[in-house]
């Protein structure tokens, strides 16, 4: 299917290379340069990727129309860059709550991208949460949440959350759609916001006003940066084949950010279109006519320049340099010598210049890693080592760049076993033999060095059978890397979900997970030298090993607890389905808060659904939700999972589900600690072992929380909460985050 692009000129840009079209075909449509391997034609584009169709129906502007409707092309660079203009997405209410009129956005680009640093997803409202998803609906999902109460808490230029939101987009997508949705139908706000907006925008482009509330002022679409690049390969496998590779004489291969493929660009001393071949490609720079560095005679090399002083004079001819001296009669070299000493001395030169290069750049690296161990917290790690050395260095160590490059094969792409929103893991192999991962952030909050030092220093000091062990950290790079034990059975997760999971997991087996969770969870609230709350428990975060043993992992959202305190005021964080619904209402986080999200892990033990899936009946998305519905209605074995209760075990089964009750209690305080839960569960296990034993237990009336989920939809993994509340009676404002 050929995909095309119909341009419609509205600006134009000057690229940071020249256009050039293919011999014979037409460079430009209107104002817009069209360089190769774009073109207007079959025969002048390099596949139907790059077609444009430049078409004049009207006197002024073109229509554009790319696949599925119209696009206004505003710029195409060799950089790898086109700029575009986008849809809007809106959806407009009657002051009865009623719609009026609205619109949602599909966009696909086929083989290019939407860049990920250059493009901001905005939604703009007081009522309003958007999703943005993949096009195809299988890549990726996130959204935003903008609300207000009235115009005055509008802060114009910004867009946090109180009006206006944004977000970013993750790498290599290619096309979305645009769903916006209203919690109360714009009826509280409505006589200065009847309408919500969503769109993607150039990062810079838009900037909010209260006054886009009442209607949005631009009225127009709004640019978005396009990544492209050449076919889906890498330079390494493109090279291999000379009939496809795209790159022409005098120019090389890089790999494409962004994009699926690679670009091509000239080499130094050359300028042009990389390309195309010959006179038309990349061409030699002649400096001595653009630069004029020459105080004497320059000489055009092909790629490159010198200079010579004329006969009777000395130096090296450069204007910024010694440039040209008469030269003392009586000791003037001959014609043939002179030739022989300039060429000597030019190789000289470019000896020395590159044994300066290279100190500089070693120097350069050397700072580099100096400036970035200060500004990630070495000097205090440094600080605290030197109080208590041998108990750090009897846990963990401080590893350097090179060793972690060793251990990961400079971080080749095959050692990647795992991605999220937060950074990448890779396996590792150190000098020592042993097998560790290696996690690689995105970003780091520098505002929380200190805090993420305190946390490697407890963290490495835990010594738990149940708890993934820190092994060290590396500070030397832009971010913190994080060396941890290799765990290689995969997650609870696949255990119960995934698509190789064994038929007949057997409750045993199961009741021995939780209650080994259950022990690692309480060591950190109680044992540890300083409470650790978990903050994102799930089974994700529950690795296993060869011998199915569980082991508490990712710690990257997790909060030490001052000893003279009980809850803490965060920035709420964790992952949806699992969230504690106090902490997301109060953002007061409490051990009890871990206790919650254990309790939606023990209900996926006990029916082998996932916590939150938008693929089951409505009543049924939130797991925790539904089964307390259940159990409430004595229905508990019509929920649980087909051939795990048996005469053997029914009655521990029993005692397990009502565990998990009060584990979901509503108010914190009604819920047990992880301490009396990991000790209940290691009775339920005695009792699995010794049937004789009672299982007759007296618990408390439980109180549920089922409230309406039935208005709110979520895309992604894990969220983020930036909001602050009323009453406990508002509804929860979630801006939506990628989880790991």
């Amino acid at each position: 299917m050929e995909f095309i692009l119909l341009v419609l000129i509205l600006a134009s840009m000057a690229t940071t290379i020249a256009a050039r079209a293919k011999p014979g075909c037409n460079s430009t449509c209107g104002e817009l340069d069209i360089p190769y391997p774009f073109g207007t034609t079959d025969g002048c584009s390099r596949d139907e990727n790059f077609l444009i169709t430049c078409s004049s129906s009207t006197s002024r502007n073109p229509i554009a129309n790319y696949s599925t409707g119209n696009i206004q092309v505003l710029n195409i660079s060799l950089d790898g860059e086109m700029r575009i203009l986008a849809w809007r997405a809106n959806q407009c209410y009657l002051p009865s709550g009623n719609r009026s009129s609205g619109e949602n956005v599909n966009f696909s680009l086929n083989q290019f991208t939407v860049s990920n640093t250059k493009n901001k997803f905005t939604v703009i409202g007081c009522d309003t949460y958007t999703f943005i998803n993949d096009y195809w609906g299988d890549r990726f999902s996130t959204g935003c949440t903008a609300t207000c109460r009235n115009t005055t808490d509008v802060v114009n230029g910004t867009c946090f959350g109180i009006g206006c939101c944004q977000t970013s987009f993750p790498t290599g997508v290619r096309g979305y759609n645009i769903s916006l949705k209203s919690y109360r139908n714009h009826t509280a706000v409505w006589n200065f916001n009847p309408c919500s907006y969503g769109f993607v925008v150039e990062d810079g482009y838009f900037n909010f006003s209260s006054l886009d509330l009442k209607d949005l002022r631009n009225k127009n679409d709004f640019p978005v940066v396009i990544n492209w690049a050449i076919g889906n390969e890498t330079c390494q496998k493109a090279r291999r084949n000379a009939t496809s590779y795209a790159c022409m004489d005098n120019s090389f291969c890089v790999d494409s950010e962004n994009a699926y493929g690679y670009l091509c660009k000239c080499k130094g001393g050359f300028s042009g279109n990389p390309y195309l071949s010959g006179s038309n490609g990349c061409r030699d720079i002649d400096e001595c006519k653009t630069l004029r560095p020459c105080s004497g005679t320059c000489h055009n090399l092909f790629g490159s320049y010198y200079c010579s002083c004329p006969v009777g004079y000395k130096g090296d001819g450069l204007r910024n340099s010694t440039g040209c001296t008469l030269e003392d009669q009586s000791k003037r070299f001959s014609y043939k010598e002179a030739a022989l000493g300039a060429g000597l001395g030019f190789a000289a030169l470019l000896v020395i210049i590159l044994w300066l290069y290279l100190v500089l750049q070693q120097r350069k690296l050397i700072k580099l890693k100096e400036r970035f161990f200060r500004q990630n917290g070495g000097l205090i790690l440094q600080q605290k080592l030197s109080r208590q050395e041998w108990t750090f260095s009897e846990t963990a160590k401080i590893f350097t760049t090179e060793e972690l490059k060793k251990a990961t094969k400079n971080y080749d792409e095959d050692l990647i076993i795992g991605k999220g929103g937060f950074g990448i893991v890779y396996k590792g192999f150190l000098a020592d033999n042993r097998v560790v991962a290696i996690k690689k952030s995105k970003i780091v909050d520098q505002s929380q060095i200190e805090q993420f030092i305190n946390e490697v220093v407890v963290l490495s000091q835990i010594n738990h059978r149940n708890v993934v062990k820190l092994l060290g950290c590396c500070l030397e790079t832009e971010v913190p890397l994080l060396v941890y034990e290799f765990v290689n059975n995969g997650t609870l997760l696949d255990y119960i979900h995934g698509k190789s999971r064994a038929l007949d997991i057997s409750w045993t087996t199961r009741l021995r997970i939780a209650a080994e969770t259950a022990g690692a969870l309480s060591y950190l609230h109680s044992s540890a030298s300083t409470p650790i709350i978990h903050r994102d428990v799930k089974t994700a975060n529950i690795l296993l090993d060869e011998s199915y043993t569980a082991k508490v992992s990712d710690f990257g959202a997790s909060r030490l607890v001052p000893i003279d305190q009980t809850e803490l005021a965060t920035m709420v964080q964790g992952t949806l389905g699992y969230l504690d619904p106090e902490y997301m209402l109060t953002s007061q986080l409490t051990e009890k808060s871990d206790v919650y999200s254990f309790g939606v892990v023990l209900v996926e033990l006990l029916t082998g659904r996932k916590a939150l899936s938008f693929d089951r009946p409505e009543e049924e998305r939130s797991l925790a939700m539904y089964f307390l519905s259940n159990f409430k209605e004595d229905q508990l074995f019509e929920v649980i999972e087909s051939g795990l209760v048996n005469d053997g075990n029914k009655e521990t089964v029993k005692e397990f589900a009502r565990l998990a009750t009060r584990c979901l209690k509503l108010k914190a305080e009604d819920r047990p600690g992880m301490k009396e839960v990991g000790m209940e569960l290691e009775g339920l296990r005695r009792a699995e072992k010794h049937p004789w034993v009672s299982m007759d237990r007296n618990f408390d009336e439980s109180e549920y929380l089922l409230p309406d989920m039935s208005g709110v939809y979520v895309a992604g993994d894990s969220i983020s909460v930036h909001t602050a509340y009323d009453s406990l009676k508002e509804h929860v404002l979630i801006g939506l985050g990628k989880g790991r």
